[in-house]
């Protein structure tokens, strides 16, 4: 059975159905621009050009890695949300009581007093290393890495290399340099495959494969996906994926500035992290884009849904559900009076009725929302969902008239923490620096 987008609530209020006709009618002009960009090679999230020699490369590694209780990876960004999502949704063990392992560590931040915990504790000898950065030079990623190369080095001595593995780009960046010099295992980031669009590379899937998770399947579901637009490019306007940007654009025309991402799956909360860095990053421009708000059901229900049903009206939420949620055991005959209606219902029973209920006060208190719903929650109905949103993004950014591939405001973050740490070469950002932090603190204490 296929996924499904339900659109009966999606245009509503003071978005109409009308609101996306002009959007819709560049179709011609977006079908164009895909075609050209796939053949020059600029879409690899689509084409997925690195499958077959990425297949071949882990054969041999994934037998390599599982001899290891930990796998610690060194990442940030999209190198790291996409394999914490997928350890979430598809080995969440760790989460639970009495796991035996594998257990996968993710030093996303840079936290002194945590990453320092986290060295202390592990132990080296059972314990496989995973650096990724696409340029090579990600100074959070880099900086960890010379920690735990030492950290290594002390405790394995010569054979540190092989507990080490780099994700980085084919031929450049410093992380390629110290493949080339140590002999490191390296895994390519392709060409063209920013870090939040390569979850469904070696990025997200060396980690999922070292859980055990069914990488493949994420692949194939990605493909289910993108198999039209390779094949048929110039009919993107029957897409799902096309439909959806139109959906997304309107919206933010008719001033809807915040998009909710509702996810009544629970394994797969933490989607909505990765899908909120793939939005906000990929459309984030120009004054442009709308904020995406992860939010998990039922959870969220008891929190800032207060503020999605009585709060401004700026919001549209795109709602995730399942149709093969586990059921759970059921209530007993005997639950008190007060709760009779419960009796010989499935846990799981509560889960269906709060997500209907909540999908329909956002839609009384005035939220477009758009409904997907997925045939089962398994990986491949995953990798499905993972390339239609990060081709909506895509294709929202082409109607939006930005780059929805790169993301110059956070370059600009980081040039001026380099700066500040002396690095070299940064000397207007120095001057900044020196114009910013001449300005009077003004201060209140509490």
């Amino acid at each position: 059975m296929p996924h499904l987008l339900e659109w009966s609530r999606a245009y509503a209020h003071r978005l109409d159905a009308d609101s996306a006709a002009a959007l819709k009618a560049r179709a011609p002009e977006v079908a164009q621009r895909l075609q050209c960009e796939l053949a020059s090679g600029e879409l690899p999230f689509i084409s997925m050009p690195f499958r077959a020699k990425l297949e071949v490369e882990m054969a041999p590694l994934i037998p390599r890695i599982k001899a290891y209780k930990h796998m610690l990876v060194l990442g940030i960004g999209g190198s790291a949300l996409g394999a914490r999502a997928m350890q979430q949704a598809f080995a969440p063990g760790q989460d639970g009581p009495a796991h035996r392992g594998p257990w996968l560590w993710i030093a996303d931040n840079v936290c002194a007093e945590r990453f320092e915990a986290l060295l202390g504790k592990l132990n080296p000898t059972e314990t496989v290393v995973v650096c990724i950065s696409k340029s090579g030079g990600t100074i959070e990623t880099i900086s960890q890495y010379f920690l735990v190369r030492d950290w290594l080095k002390a405790s394995v001595g010569e054979g540190w290399q092989d507990q080490m593995i780099v994700v980085t780009d084919e031929r450049k960046g410093y992380l390629r340099e110290e493949a080339n010099r140590y002999g490191l295992t390296a895994l390519e980031v392709p060409d063209y495959l920013g870090g939040r669009y390569s979850a469904l590379s070696a990025v997200g899937l060396l980690p999922a494969a070292f859980l055990g998770i069914d990488w493949q399947a994420l692949l194939d579901g990605a493909a289910d996906v993108a198999r039209p637009l390779l094949q048929n490019p110039d009919q993107v306007a029957e897409h799902p994926s096309f439909a959806l940007a139109c959906w997304a654009k309107a919206l933010e025309d008719k001033g809807y500035s915040q998009l909710i991402f509702f996810s009544y799956i629970p394994q797969w909360a933490a989607y909505g992290d990765w899908f909120a860095q793939l939005w906000a990053e990929s459309l984030g421009k120009d004054g442009q884009g709308s904020q995406p708000v992860p939010a998990t059901g039922v959870t969220d229900q008891h929190s800032i849904n207060q503020m999605f049903l009585s709060g401004p009206r700026n919001k549209g939420c795109i709602f995730l559900t399942s149709r093969d949620q586990a059921q759970g055991p059921n209530f007993g005959m005997d639950v008190p009076d007060q709760w009779a209606w419960l009796r010989a219902k499935p846990f799981g029973s509560l889960l269906e009725a709060e997500a209907l209920g909540t999908r329909m006060a956002l839609c009384q208190s005035g939220v477009p929302l758009l409904h997907v719903e997925m045939h089962n929650n398994g990986p491949r109905a995953a990798g499905s969902l993972m390339l239609l949103l990060e081709a909506a993004t895509l294709f929202t950014g082409w109607l939006m008239g930005i780059n929805p591939l790169d993301q110059p405001a956070v370059e600009l973050g980081k040039r001026l923490a380099n700066a500040r740490l002396g690095a070299g070469g940064y000397a207007q950002e120095e001057a900044d620096l020196a114009e910013y932090l001449a300005v009077p603190r003004m201060e209140q204490k509490f």
